[in-house]
């Protein structure tokens, strides 16, 4: 039996609203990556009413190895979920909504439109609401990074996921260097008032210096917010973790995120892309 390191474990006061808002899910049809990615912040952001909906399908066009997301050949784009999406915003009375969606390589347009077009019926049905977008890489094409930064999304996101050297093994479709260049297109559209963030599991074999290099690298491509956490092996299917990271060791990565010109970093064994994401709205000061 694996034997795990004693940080990684998680405690929260459950009171039933996790119940509460997995219900609503099942009522209203809609996909959370956390379930689908098989989180392990799940049970303790959904009794915060915390979640990221995941649009355009449970089926992804890519075969990351890191990721539990099941893929395959995806079904058509479901024409009602941004409806659907804006309902559940409502009734949890959420502040600030995350929308990522799967990969869809096989759309014309890789499902931008559908970023697009939920984005506006969150906004219409909830004044006040902010919005923040965790993309797929659209192959780079500005045309679509730009439709969707015409909606003006509050926080643009696009994870590196990993180090250069690791990227061809762990996200076998996608490019560092292209990710990179996403964060910088959008960086160039955005608006002062925009956040461009990304995020990093550490864990997979990564050395100190690859990291602070990928620090870098999104520093140069406009990134101004960072998320760093512990890669989990979601099931046997996936990569193995090569290396669990201490507390810290992750104090210490935030610490050099800061020093390099981070504005705002969230590091630990659990944080993932959008843990806690309406912090990063907040304007941070920290002396490094």
């Amino acid at each position: 039996m694996r034997r795990y390191p004693t940080w990684l474990k998680k405690e929260f006061s459950p009171d039933g609203t996790a119940r509460v808002v997995r219900g609503l899910l099942d009522e209203l049809g809609l996909a959370a990556v956390c379930e689908s990615a098989l989180c392990p912040n799940l049970r303790e952001c959904y009794s915060q009413r915390q979640l990221t909906f995941m649009i355009l399908g449970e089926r992804c066009t890519r075969t990351c190895r890191f990721c539990a997301v099941d893929h395959g050949r995806p079904g058509p784009v479901p024409e009602d979920e941004p409806r659907r999406v804006a309902e559940a915003v409502r009734r949890l009375e959420l502040k600030h909504v995350v929308i990522t969606s799967v990969a869809r390589d096989d759309l014309r347009d890789e499902g931008a439109g559908q970023f697009v077009r939920v984005i506006e019926a969150v906004r219409g049905g909830n004044p006040g609401v902010t919005v923040e977008v965790l993309v797929p890489d659209f192959h780079g094409r500005p045309e679509l990074i730009a439709q969707v930064m015409a909606a003006h999304p509050e926080v643009f996101a696009h994870n590196l996921e990993t180090v250069e050297r690791l990227t061809p093994r762990v996200r076998i479709q996608a490019q560092y260097r292209r990710s990179l260049d996403v964060l910088r297109l959008a960086g160039s559209m955005a608006g002062p008032r925009t956040l461009i963030k990304s995020s990093v599991m550490l864990g997979l074999g990564e050395t100190g210096e690859e990291v602070q290099q990928a620090f870098r690298d999104l520093l140069d491509a406009g990134c101004t917010h960072v998320t760093l956490g512990q890669y989990l092996q979601p099931s046997p299917a996936q990569l193995p973790v090569v290396d669990y990271l201490s507390p810290e060791r992750f104090a210490e990565y935030e610490r050099l995120a800061y020093a390099a010109g981070f504005r705002w970093v969230m590091a630990g064994p659990f944080v993932r892309s959008s843990y806690h994401a309406i912090e990063a709205l907040s304007e941070v000061s920290h002396e490094a």
